[in-house]
């Protein structure tokens, strides 16, 4: 249920049946066998088909016309999520910290 295809007036909503059909998947464990990548800047598990989803979905960038938007909104965000955190990063063990979004892609 979140939002895909661009910046929210740009984008819509990701249809529940696909969210559905995602969960399901992972619950029941069809996802341990497929193939996963790791997302650039959040270093999240994608996987590479879902049955019943389309393919082009599960990688967000896919889903946006202009890929330099979705490349700057994700950065954006990325350094979002790293300056929020700041606060809370002396109490943080380093396998959380680990985690934290790379704000550097390297090519």
């Amino acid at each position: 249920t979140g939002w895909t295809g661009g910046a929210y007036g740009t984008g819509h909503r990701m249809k529940l049946a696909y969210t559905r059909t995602m969960i399901t998947a992972a619950l029941s464990g069809v996802l341990s066998e497929v193939n996963f990548k790791t997302h650039p800047i959040f270093g999240v598990a994608v996987p590479g088909a879902v049955p019943g989803v389309p393919a082009e979905i599960l990688d967000p960038r896919n889903t946006w016309a202009d890929k330099d938007a979705y490349d700057h909104t994700a950065a954006s965000l990325a350094e979002k999520f790293v300056k929020n955190f700041e606060k809370y990063a002396d109490y943080a063990t380093a396998d959380l910290l680990a985690g934290a979004p790379r704000l550097a892609v390297e090519a």
